[in-house]
């Protein structure tokens, strides 16, 4: 018979033992469902390497699901979708995916504000932009995570534009703030999903695009349905982000937050570098379009309608109004500094 020290013995040990080994819980992997503004080919270079980078390194932890341009909502419904979390994350311009909040049209093109893509970083990093744009997206339950420079925009038509004249009743598929701005030169701006860009365009719905640089005429498709490039630009750089609902951001443990942001800022990098050696190389050795260019003086008036653009958007609100400020004193900044930030 067991006596009362040996059971007493016993049954300490087996505690011990029990004490000794920690309690196993299964956790569930994260799974975040990611919608880009870009159709199959361009994610290839401007989305899908961050995310199979975080995939791999992230491991069982979390995995993002990556879809493409309305694949699972219009483009034009991203934000509410994100908002209501049937989906987690998207990357777009804030103009694109028609946010509602006070920052929207500087998102995608603004006329003139960008000349470089480094532009883009300095301003949400130097200026203040960042900080801006956290706190009008928190104000609608959602995470800013960051923004990044992507390439400039020009026009790409069926026929050549080599003066202002020649933009009048052009049909042209741009971003809403560009094309706003562009009426103001007889531009009739149209807004299609984008898997129906190319085909308009032969079709002859479209007169042409101003929605991209060369880089992307050429690698979405639509250099094979345009014959002319314009080197003149609206703007030097795309204002493009990264955004999250903000619950599933919360949810999120630290670590792997720190993983979200430096594989999405490694996406901002490949693009700066992409779109920066592309643009070039193909100007010079692209042989589906003819480049074509307006004179530098009649250009000139655009740029000077672009400063009253700027003031007439500071006077629809304070955030606005803040924004165009930084806007103007980071050009004021880089036009006294000269070569090589600013030529005359």
């Amino acid at each position: 018979m067991t006596t009362r020290r040996k059971f007493i013995q016993t049954a300490g040990v087996a505690g011990a033992a029990t004490l000794a080994v920690p309690a196993v819980h299964a956790q569930s992997k994260i799974k975040w469902r990611l919608q880009t503004y870009a159709g199959p080919a361009l994610a290839e270079h401007v989305i899908k390497p961050a995310i199979d980078s975080f995939n791999k390194i992230a491991r069982d932890e979390m995995e993002i699901e990556l879809f493409f341009a309305d694949q699972l909502v219009p483009t034009g419904e991203l934000f509410r979708a994100m908002q209501k979390g049937t989906i987690d994350a998207v990357q777009s311009d804030d103009d694109s995916m028609a946010s509602p909040t006070e920052v929207t049209v500087f998102g995608g093109y603004f006329p003139f504000a960008l000349r470089y893509s480094l532009d883009v970083p300095v301003l949400f990093n130097q200026y203040g932009l960042k900080q801006i744009w956290e706190e009008e997206y928190a104000k609608v339950g959602v995470k800013h995570i960051s923004a990044g420079s992507w390439d400039p925009c020009h026009f790409a038509t069926k026929e050549p534009i080599n003066s202002l004249a020649d933009i009048k009743g052009k049909r042209i598929f741009t971003f809403p703030t560009a094309g706003r701005f562009m009426e103001r030169f007889g531009m009739v701006p149209v807004t299609l999903p984008w898997e129906d860009v190319e085909v308009a365009v032969q079709t002859g719905e479209l007169d042409g695009i101003a929605w991209s640089g060369i880089t992307e005429d050429y690698t979405v498709g639509w250099a094979n349905v345009t014959d002319y490039f314009l080197t003149n630009n609206i703007s030097g750089a795309w204002i493009g982000h990264f955004f999250a609902n903000m619950d599933r951001w919360n949810e999120l443990p630290d670590h792997l937050k720190e993983l979200v942001n430096m594989c999405f800022d490694s996406s901002h990098y490949y693009r700066q570098w992409w779109y920066w050696g592309g643009e070039a190389n193909l100007r010079v050795k692209g042989d589906k379009m003819k480049l074509t260019t307006i004179p530098d003086a009649e250009w000139a008036t655009v740029e000077a309608e672009a400063q009253k653009f700027w003031d007439e958007i500071a006077a629809e609100s304070e955030t606005k109004a803040k924004v165009v400020a930084k806007i103007k004193e980071y050009n004021d900044v880089m036009a006294k500094a000269g070569r090589p930030y600013r030529y005359t």
